[in-house]
């Protein structure tokens, strides 16, 4: 019997609903759902949890073989969320653009801050004041969800905080900011990297 069967017929021969079982596990509902259908397994911590809830052993519980598996898993999921807690620490790293002496200023393009620009005009320095502001809150929103579990919200992140960087990476090559854009370009790289990695 698979462990997605072992669990469904321990929690009706206590009369318990998904609900009320993840109630006493400190889980949502919707892993008790993952886990009965097979679509995924509980961390190790869990499935230790849930032998003790039930009175049986880990080995009872689960075989050697699923065990492997739910230590693979374990492994993929905590890869995906350090991921993205690194990719929302340098779209907050962007912030570093308001104030570091990174943009071209004057005919002889003296490096000066955002707020220092001169010669650029003002429509162009709230488009890259906007960018620049958007990928901070996506990575600090980004960060604040991490607290949750919920894989689509940090997909959903991960994604726009890649698209941000790409826009700003062109705004910059666009207006004639190369070291702001080289700046921009380097995060956009690293997260690419970390997503590649993420994903293999």
């Amino acid at each position: 019997m698979e462990f997605n069967e072992k669990l469904q017929q321990l929690r009706k021969n206590k009369g318990l609903t998904q609900e009320e079982l993840a109630q006493s596990l400190y889980v949502s509902r919707t892993a008790v759902s993952k886990w009965e259908s097979g679509r995924g397994y509980p961390s190790l911590d869990s499935l230790k949890e849930l032998a003790r809830y039930f009175g049986v052993t880990v080995d009872e519980l689960i075989s050697p073989d699923e065990i492997i598996t739910a230590a693979e898993d374990e492994k993929q999921e905590l890869i995906g969320k350090y991921t993205s807690l690194l990719c929302h620490v340098l779209d907050v790293f962007t912030a570093l653009l308001l104030f570091i002496p990174i943009f071209g200023n004057g005919a002889d393009k003296r490096s000066t801050s955002l707020f220092a620009l001169t010669d650029t005009p003002l429509w162009i320095m709230i488009v890259y004041a906007v960018v620049i502001g958007l990928t901070v809150l996506n990575g600090v929103c980004g960060l604040i969800l991490s607290r949750f579990d919920k894989p689509l919200w940090h997909k959903h992140r991960l994604v726009t905080g890649i698209a941000l960087s790409v826009i700003a990476c062109l705004i910059f090559i666009v207006t004639r900011q190369p070291y702001a854009g080289v700046f921009c370009f380097a995060i956009l790289v690293i997260k690419g990297y970390l997503s590649v990695r993420r994903k293999a």
